[in-house]
């Protein structure tokens, strides 16, 4: 089967900070590296990381050649990414000694896709596919009706987190993924717990408590994050996202989809960096945890 991504691409700015700015100051960084990046571009790499058929269909700017290529590179299908005369998308994301971080984004080209351009992609999808959107791109809507008409399994990570957004996607959703804050904050549009949503499959990440998944009907289920000194917990989430995508992509009961995208995301904050740091599969099973 195939991972089908409306996906953001960013350039990630990553500035290395003694601790975070607070309101009206100036702080000098001690670094600055460039990376791909974007929530679509990483759950890309990690669904292919993982072992999975990634197509994604985004856009970029004259200015993100490189994006295109580096995922490329990393085993992602790009024939459905598009280049128009809008910049490509970008994040500044300051990242203090704990590891800790905070993001301006600029979404750029990532808002300029066209219906035409998503329907030709999924023209080629078949029956019992993955469809992922995040909330970093325009045509999310249309992608989650496309989706569920043709039979995909159809998946929303709900980031960045408009309740308005997720409540256009969720009569199309077969699986959410949300954090802990996200989900009160759903609950609060909504009236409707992570439990009672109309969704077959929600996750909810618990940062380093691990995950919550509650499949429909049945008694939430948690699950521990394993315990690790972070660096940049940067892409952690999409990391997390990415490994599940391509559990269930693969025929992974959830659990055990769930069990090992928590290894990748533990191994992913040990390190700096977004989508060009995210670890394959043969090191997330080789990874040892105390």
């Amino acid at each position: 089967m195939t991972i089908w991504n409306l996906g953001s691409i960013n350039a990630d700015m990553v500035y290395g900070l003694p601790h975070l700015p607070g309101p009206g100051e100036t702080l000098a960084a001690k670094g600055l590296e460039r990376f791909l990046g974007g929530k679509g571009a990483n759950m890309s790499v990690a669904a292919a990381r993982a072992g999975s058929q990634v197509s994604h269909i985004g856009a970029v700017g004259p200015d993100g050649r490189w994006a295109k290529d580096r995922l490329t590179e990393y085993g992602v299908d790009t024939r459905h990414i598009t280049e128009v005369d809008v910049p490509t998308g970008h994040a500044i994301i300051a990242v203090d000694a704990e590891g800790e971080n905070l993001i301006v984004l600029y979404p750029g080209s990532n808002h300029a896709l066209e219906v035409q351009q998503l329907e030709q992609a999924l023209s080629l999808a078949s029956a019992g596919d993955l469809l992922v959107m995040q909330n970093e791109t325009n045509a999310q809507v249309e992608a989650a009706r496309l989706g569920h008409e043709l039979g995909l399994t159809v998946c929303y990570a709900a980031a960045p987190f408009q309740a308005d957004a997720v409540e256009a996607v969720l009569p199309y959703l077969d699986f959410l993924i949300l954090n802990q804050i996200e989900a009160e904050q759903l609950q609060q549009a909504t009236g409707l717990s992570a439990a009672d949503l109309p969704v077959e499959h929600v996750v909810v990440t618990l940062g380093s408590d691990g995950a919550r998944y509650h499949k429909r009907g049945k008694d939430p289920v948690v699950f521990d994050a394993h315990k690790v000194q972070a660096v940049d917990t940067t892409g952690a989430g999409d990391t997390f996202t990415g490994y599940v995508l391509a559990g269930m992509d693969r025929g992974m009961p959830l659990a055990q989809a769930i069990t090992q995208a928590n290894r990748a995301a533990a191994l992913m904050v040990t390190r700096h960096g977004t989508a060009d740091v995210i670890p394959d599969l043969k090191e997330v099973q080789a990874a040892r945890f105390d």
